[in-house]
């Protein structure tokens, strides 16, 4: 054999691989875009605290990301400007109680991107949704911290704190609590029936479908949050499988409970527009890294992430069950990923040959 077939270059071309113009800032970027306006219109009903708890939850998650990359002497600016360690901090923040000490985002922003995201390789190989895993951790160490709920008190009322009144609530922490706090939904019902008074019997917070009530920044607004879903849509950054099947799979159980005993069991209205639903099903549960490949995983993962969230709900410990099912859920991608394998082209799911 010539020596000289063995040393022939492979002939490369510039223009073997099509790029699609997007990259890691610019969704990132997107997905902010879209939860801008639910964010903004917390920051309104909840005032400064719920302003400064933000930036300093986004700011330790960001410092996390930065402290990780230092240690394993890479740049950290490049990293960084990617929007990832912001989104997981922004992510967070909306699902803490508003008012909630400062300490509480700081701990939260550094958990998610230290141990839930770096620990694990940084961006694309975490196995769990670094916020959830921050909030669930946050929920398990400090219960009390985390259902503070405060009712709503809009920038320029009559009592809303300043600016630096705010920051004092954010560091000093809650001047008087029993004057603003407030229960969600989720948690009215769950006190109630633990003291044994039906749901008919009682007379619950309001349900409101813009928003105004108790709850964090990411579950008060369904209508917004659902608006700036639509928009990931639209802009094709998400695909409709996982919100479909998430709602849906909190809507059916829901929906079939409370017509068997609404006395017992909250109605489909209330699930789907109260908590994290819409949140988790628009903004958390379709990240691209924790999610599975496939159509048909998306599928069946949305719909496990949405009947977990209501068995949670319904006969778990805590009112919310959103950050619970999803990292259940995350845990499942794996194997949703090793049965519904993407097809090949030219061969069947099995991997066989298509006949010509």
């Amino acid at each position: 054999m010539s020596t000289a077939k063995l040393t022939v270059t492979p002939l490369s071309s510039p223009h073997a691989h099509a790029h699609a113009g997007g990259s890691i800032s610019l969704i990132m970027a997107k997905v902010m875009l879209a939860l801008a306006p639910a964010t903004l219109y917390g920051f309104w009903l909840y005032g400064w605290p719920a302003v400064h708890l933000w930036w300093i939850t986004v700011l330790s998650a960001l410092f996390g990301e930065a402290f990780c990359l230092h240690l394993m002497r890479r740049r950290a600016m490049p990293v960084l400007l990617d929007g990832s360690a912001a989104l997981t901090g922004w992510l967070l923040a909306l699902s803490l109680p508003p008012w909630a000490p400062w300490w509480l985002g700081a701990i939260g922003g550094l958990f998610a991107t230290v141990v839930a995201k770096q620990m694990f390789g940084g961006l694309g190989q975490n196995l769990f949704n670094p916020a959830m895993v921050a909030r669930v951790a946050l929920l398990i160490s400090f219960p009390v911290a985390m259902t503070q709920w405060i009712a709503p008190l809009p920038i320029g009322s009559a009592g809303a704190p300043d600016f630096v009144q705010g920051l004092q609530i954010v560091l000093n922490g809650i001047p008087n609590v029993d004057a603003v706090t407030s229960a969600t939904l989720l948690g009215f019902s769950k006190t109630e029936l633990s003291r044994g008074i039906d749901l008919l019997n009682t007379t619950p917070p309001a349900l409101s479908f813009v928003g105004e009530r108790a709850g964090s920044l990411g579950e008060t607004s369904a209508f917004l949050i659902a608006a700036g879903g639509l928009v990931l849509l639209w802009l094709r950054i998400i695909s409709w499988h996982i919100p479909f099947a998430m709602l849906t799979g909190i809507a059916i159980p829901a929906l079939i409970a409370h017509e068997v005993d609404p006395a017992r069991y909250l109605s489909a209205s209330a699930h789907l527009l109260s908590g994290a639903a819409m949140l988790g099903a628009f903004f958390i549960a379709t990240d691209y890294v924790t999610s599975p490949n496939t159509r048909i995983g998306q599928l069946i993962f949305g719909l496990g992430c949405g009947l977990l969230t209501w068995l949670i709900r319904t006969y778990g410990g805590y009112p919310e069950g959103v950050a619970f099912a999803v990292l259940l859920m995350n845990a499942m991608t794996p194997v949703i990923d090793r049965l519904v394998k993407p097809r090949i082209y030219g061969r069947d799911r099995k991997g066989r040959p298509l006949e010509t």
